[in-house]
């Protein structure tokens, strides 16, 4: 098993910034990736950005890509996700994912972190 928490959000004003940090535990050997993904009320949950763990390749999704940024402190299992010039936009519910090569869906999925850009 896996534990995976999130912390760092918060409520921000538009044009500011947020850091949100997600922390693995247990088993995290075989971990092949980690990312992040965001639910807004009444929107389904979606991608936001992610790490492969052994190459360090991120992805982001077009609506944030030159705003947030993934990385990692690898001696932790630990993933921060940079978020920049928030939008009021990006208030959702940010959960951090653990990937075990099963694809997200199957993955180690934390609690979440509340994130709300005031405008």
């Amino acid at each position: 098993q896996v534990q995976v928490v999130e912390s760092g959000g918060g409520l921000v004003q538009a044009g500011g910034s947020l850091r949100l940090s997600c922390a693995a535990s247990g088993r995290t050997s075989s971990t092949t990736a980690m990312g992040w993904f965001r639910q807004a009320p009444g929107k389904e949950r979606e991608f936001v950005a992610a790490l492969s763990w052994s190459a360090g390749s991120t992805f982001y999704a077009d609506s944030v890509r030159g705003r947030f940024s993934i990385s990692r402190d690898n001696a932790n299992n630990t993933v921060y996700l940079q978020m920049n010039s928030l939008q009021p936009k990006d208030t959702a519910v940010y959960f951090c994912v653990v990937d075990q090569n099963t694809g997200w869906a199957r993955g180690y999925w934390g609690q979440g972190t509340q994130v709300t850009v005031s405008s």
